[in-house]
């Protein structure tokens, strides 16, 4: 699994964990059951510290994209509460268009925006 780490970045470096693996995911380059790398394992191929992978993976297993197994490891786990998932989609949307409505970004703009990533993916 190729993750890549911008160190020069504000995004703490767990998000920028969490956020690949969860678009790994959204493009099938991760599917349900796959195993991924332990914590030591990946920290070694990012070269960043063990406790950074673990609080991704943590992250992760909160929000239902993960489930650690004691002898398997971190196993891709999406079967996530639809309805859950949509809810929290919804606050964080709000904030997002309300911020483009300041910036006069239009309802058309917004749909293709949206169009444009949903299919990036």
């Amino acid at each position: 699994m190729y993750i890549e780490i911008d160190f020069n970045s504000d995004e703490a470096l767990y998000m920028q964990v969490r956020n690949q693996i969860i678009l790994g995911i959204a493009a099938s380059r991760l599917r349900e059951g796959q195993v991924l790398p332990s914590v030591r394992q990946m920290a070694e191929e990012i070269g960043i510290n063990m406790h950074t992978v673990n609080k991704a993976y943590t992250v992760l297993k909160q929000e239902g994209f993960l489930q650690v197994d004691r002898r398997r490891g971190a196993v891709v786990a999406v079967n996530m509460d639809k309805l859950r998932t949509i809810e929290e989609m919804r606050e964080d949307l709000r904030v997002i268009i309300a911020k483009g409505r300041c910036k006069n970004i239009s309802r058309g703009e917004m749909h293709a925006l949206v169009d444009e990533l949903y299919d990036s993916l």
